[in-house]
């Protein structure tokens, strides 16, 4: 097995079950915790809140210490973190107990989840983008995995056993990132040098774009994610279609990352971030004016998967293509901070929108505007600056001066 076909192996597997166990997984417990315990729905969902709340302000610390270590100690060690912390969720019976896991969960999420393993398929893989979008095309699978999964050993074993069976689970990830990944070199490829600013580069264009483009993404996401279902339901669907809807949107999204990966290097990331940016408003506005029919909301869920397919390649890939290699992980940290507040508004604010305006195809539309304020990243034509040199990005760069 090559090392490229090796990294994208235990990267692909190591956050198809972090994202199942410390994320997807969550919502099936909030039922069970509820009947036995006697905590409020939103005192358990509060705990999730402040697990993405921690995880994203731990973004940047955790990016430099990849930029400046390597990420593989990292990924193995917040694995196993959050292993510890599963286990712990199993015997809570005390909410402020349960707050501090979940609060020390953002940092498991940080340290073992997407961002570092990214970094260090940058930093590693001979053809990071194609890398990053087969690991992505096997992550689309992780909710198809983990629903039911977890569903039947909630069923099977109660929801503590339950955890305790996720909990052994995520100490996998941990464990083959030591095992099959070499370790890196003293310095990682991603790591900044001296004259690298963090301050500097998040003031530049491009990353000012990107970092728009991401939080809109991410409200949106995040929106529809609470809401989706309301939202077909008041369109008057019968209940199988609205269920059908929301289920295509993994096959959807997983088929258009197959297509990334057998386009190759024919397609850059600006030009499938351009049609992500492009298919957002399109989705937001057929769920907002189209007819009540499966065969027009459709295309709805079709445009929508796609994009959200997209974006998250562009998230990994695309931050590299545009702004480069150098402090990537540092960088990528810094985005992931101003995706924070967008995550944490847009339940409440799309709610907000339907109380006021009746239904929730007006917060259709506003999401959908939303989602413009980010295409402009995508139609910069400006390269990287990497040593003071203005690059296009190959493996190796190639730089001229700038």
């Amino acid at each position: 097995m090559s090392a490229d076909a090796r990294l994208i192996l235990v990267i692909a597997i190591g956050q198809t079950i972090g994202w199942g166990t410390m994320f997807a997984a969550f919502a099936l417990f909030v039922a069970p915790m509820e009947a036995e315990l006697g905590w409020s729905r939103a005192a358990i969902n509060a705990g999730l809140t402040l697990a993405l709340l921690v995880s994203g302000f731990a973004a940047i610390p955790i990016g430099r210490r990849v930029d400046r270590d390597g990420a593989r100690g990292l990924l193995a060690w917040g694995g196993w973190l959050g292993a510890v912390l599963l286990a712990l969720w199993s015997m809570t019976e005390s909410l402020p107990v349960y707050l501090g896991l979940w609060a020390a969960m953002g940092l498991a999420q940080a340290a073992a989840l997407w961002g570092p393993a990214m970094a260090l398929v940058v930093a590693s893989a001979r053809d990071p983008a194609r890398s990053i979008t087969a690991i992505s095309f096997v992550t689309g699978f992780t909710a198809t995995i983990f629903i039911p999964l977890t569903a039947w050993l909630i069923g099977a074993l109660g929801w503590r056993g339950a955890l305790l069976a996720l909990a052994a689970l995520q100490l996998l990830p941990g464990a083959l990132t030591l095992w099959l990944l070499p370790a890196g070199p003293v310095r990682p490829a991603t790591t900044a040098p001296g004259g690298f600013r963090l301050a500097a580069a998040v003031r530049r264009p491009a990353f000012l774009a990107l970092a728009a483009c991401f939080a809109a993404h991410a409200f949106i996401a995040t929106g529809l994610g609470a809401h989706a279902i309301p939202l077909l339901r008041e369109r008057g669907l019968p209940e199988a279609s609205v269920l059908l809807l929301v289920a295509l949107h993994g096959p959807f999204q997983v088929a258009a990352r197959a297509a990334l990966f057998a386009l190759g290097a024919r397609v850059t990331m600006r030009e499938a971030g351009r049609l992500a940016t492009c298919l957002v408003p399109l989705a937001m506005l057929i769920l907002a004016l189209a007819p009540a029919d499966l065969s027009w909301l459709v295309l709805y869920a079709l445009a929508w998967a796609i994009a959200d397919g997209l974006m998250t390649i562009l998230r990994a890939a695309g931050v590299m293509e545009i702004l480069g290699r150098e402090g990537y992980g540092t960088l990528s940290g810094a985005l992931s901070v101003a995706t924070v507040g967008p995550r944490m508004a847009a339940p409440l604010g799309i709610a907000l929108i339907w109380e006021g305006r009746g239904r929730l195809r007006a917060g259709a539309l506003v999401a959908g505007g939303s989602r413009r304020v980010g295409g402009g990243s995508l139609r910069s034509r400006g390269a990287p600056l990497i040593n003071g040199r203005r690059c296009c990005y190959k493996s190796p760069p190639r730089c001229r001066r700038g």
